[in-house]
């Protein structure tokens, strides 16, 4: 084969390298700005939805004056506690620095959170399928079922932060743009349901099924949400960090 051949050949192979070389970065490109559209848009969604159930959560507040026992002492005493419980998990959070000596010990507790989180969204499910199929009883205890696997949950997320601190998410890219997308969602809507399932349990306990339902329709995909994504945000950290 003449050199001139060998050569043109040569440079032809380099030419297609350099393209596919650009096509993938171009590829790249175009999927991380599809998914922070994806994530612009669903933030903007979310917060849509938190100011319409803000609106909402008022006007049931101010609905409450019309029973015959007030609840608004009741229910500003839940938001009142649920505010000093948060302050104290942003406290722990961000300010209560994790002891050494903890260090490889009780490492259990992270894959036990989930597996709480987990088996909550499963009564909730169950207790979903017994409320639509007209069995209160099996749905009370389905629902107070959930609620005590959360508060077990909350303790051992308490005792887990406190000997260990939080856990920094070592990935990049498109993964930690998720992974954190997940995160603030899981965190943000968490704030929220602590005082609607307070308060969803409160109309319920005390018979006031109608103010009940109201609420209800939105604690419980707020409350089912935050339990999933509980799992998720640990399958992530169990990928890449623990």
């Amino acid at each position: 084969m003449p050199r001139t051949s060998r050569a043109s050949k040569s440079t032809w192979t380099a030419g297609t390298d350099k393209s596919e070389s650009f096509e993938s970065s171009a590829g790249y490109i175009r999927g991380g700005r599809e998914l922070a559209s994806f994530l612009v848009g669903r933030l903007s969604a979310l917060r849509r939805a938190l100011y319409h159930l803000r609106l909402y959560f008022c006007d049931l507040i101010v609905g409450m004056d019309q029973a015959e026992i007030s609840s608004r002492p009741v229910v500003g005493a839940i938001i009142v506690v649920s505010g000093l419980a948060l302050s104290f998990l942003l406290w722990l959070l961000y300010v209560h620095h994790a002891s050494a000596d903890f260090a490889g010990r009780w490492m259990f507790l992270p894959a036990l959170n989930a597996l709480l989180n987990g088996l909550c969204a499963i009564a909730l499910c169950v207790g979903l399928y017994f409320i639509k199929h007209h069995n209160r009883e099996a749905h009370r205890a389905s629902m107070l079922l959930a609620f005590a696997f959360s508060s077990v949950f909350l303790v051992s997320y308490i005792v887990n932060h406190a000997l260990h601190g939080d856990t920094i998410f070592p990935g990049h890219g498109p993964v930690r743009t998720l992974y954190l997308s997940i995160l603030a969602s899981h965190v943000i809507l968490s704030m929220v349901a602590l005082p609607m399932v307070l308060t969803t349990f409160f109309f319920s306990l005390t018979g006031r099924f109608a103010m009940h339902r109201r609420i209800a329709r939105f604690t419980f995909p707020i409350w089912l949400y935050v339990s999933i994504t509980g799992v998720v945000v640990f399958v992530f950290l169990k990928a890449y960090a623990y």
